[in-house]
């Protein structure tokens, strides 16, 4: 029997901008099903950018982008769905919580009564099934979040890309919400990107890293984390998370540049 496909393959895949800028050179990923892989490394790496073609917001320069080993019109079929998290919430303020969540559904079509059913299930893996009826305007930073997370839920996608979603946010808020994604994603099998500043949330987060250098843009390194462990406050303060973090320390440092005055400046 042939192995399935894998939810998302790069294949050469390089993106040089319209004024000359080579954002990422060609690099080969792929991310198979139901992996929570993290992208990390310098700013002016090419996370986001590589992160916008997997959600072909950007087109390649060369390569090919494939997505369960079809172009993109396999989004759609079969059930298969990407949702998009960015950095900021973006909730519409004139609409409550479940009317933000429901969007992406009155976008795609979906009747009334179907949406409706699916607001509450959506609000329920986020812990925010008592704030449905709030305004975005009576939320905390982390709830306004985890609305953005739960308006991705509700699609019921396959495939969730998240930049930087969590790095505006107070250090006791993220590691909560870490802990919830890192539940979320373990529970239903959904293959997730994410791509973080923070080593410490990659390490916690990841079954896989993918440390990123830059000028250009390109893939270092690529650190494997047993998937098996369990993400919570315990592994967070074992041997084994301190090793994980100090591994991708000594990776980061190999691509992070060098301070004026540093030897060989």
């Amino acid at each position: 029997m042939l192995a399935p496909a894998p939810t998302i393959h790069l294949q050469s895949v390089e993106k040089v901008f319209p004024n000359g800028v080579r954002g990422l050179a060609p690099l080969d990923l792929a991310v198979g099903q139901g992996e929570l892989v993290s992208l990390i490394g310098p700013s002016g790496c090419g996370k986001s950018t590589l992160l916008k073609l997997i959600a072909n917001l950007h087109q390649p320069s060369g390569g090919a982008v494939r997505w369960w080993g079809e172009d993109f019109s396999a989004i759609g079929r079969e059930g298969r769905r990407l949702s998009f998290v960015f950095q900021d919430p973006t909730l519409m303020p004139w609409s409550n919580v479940a009317t933000n969540v429901r969007l992406p559904l009155d976008l795609d079509g979906v009747p009334r009564a179907q949406a409706e059913a699916r607001i509450m299930p959506a609000l329920r893996q986020v812990g925010l099934e008592h704030a449905a009826k709030r305004y975005p305007a009576q939320l905390s930073g982390g709830m306004r979040m985890r609305v953005s997370i739960a308006r991705a839920l509700v699609t019921r996608p396959d495939l969730l890309l998240m930049d930087e979603p969590f790095g505006a946010l107070d250090e006791f808020t993220r590691n909560r919400l870490d802990e919830d994604m890192a539940r979320l994603c373990a529970r239903d099998g959904l293959t997730t990107i994410f791509v973080t500043h923070s080593l410490y949330e990659a390490a916690f987060l990841s079954s896989r890293v993918i440390v990123m250098a830059a000028d250009p843009g390109r893939i270092h390194a690529e650190y494997v984390i047993d998937p098996g462990m369990p993400r919570d406050e315990a592994f967070r303060m074992s041997d084994a998370f301190a090793r994980i973090c100090r591994d991708l320390t000594a990776l980061l440092s190999e691509v992070s540049p060098r301070r004026a005055g540093e030897e060989g400046i």
